[in-house]
């Protein structure tokens, strides 16, 4: 991909996260592909990507992502972005960063994604201790 591609590709990633459309999440995974978060294990094929991006969509009913910026690193790419939301289990705005470092395939889609938060920071603010 060239790099307007790959722009343009972590914008309409962003959006996606946005939708409310767990499926359009996994679209752009190859069928096979994996998503990690954290220290969890990897959910790998677009049924279990979906199902982690349901569980985002459900607990932030309001959620917007935003496409910070890429990174190019080796073989892969980092997307930086923020995600906020109003916690469905508290009503607690949250405001955390985070980015994936992916890998994508010959067919441009996500092959590998492994990303990372503060998860101490976000759940000190999903708890709605004082910023």
């Amino acid at each position: 991909m060239t790099s307007d591609e790959l722009n343009d590709f972590a914008a309409r990633y962003a959006k996606a996260w946005c939708s409310h459309e767990p499926e359009r999440v996994a679209t752009f995974f190859a069928a096979n592909g994996s998503l990690k978060v954290n220290n969890d294990a990897p959910a790998v094929g677009r049924a279990a990507i979906a199902a982690i991006a349901r569980g985002f969509m459900r607990d932030f009913p309001d959620m917007t992502v935003t496409f910070d910026k890429l990174e190019p690193r080796a073989d892969r790419t980092a997307f930086h972005w923020t995600l906020t939301g109003t916690y469905a289990g508290t009503g607690n705005h949250v405001r955390i960063s985070g980015c994936e470092l992916w890998k994508i395939d010959n067919a441009g889609l996500i092959a590998e994604s492994s990303g990372h938060f503060d998860v101490a920071e976000y759940e000190r603010q999903l708890k709605g201790a004082s910023l």
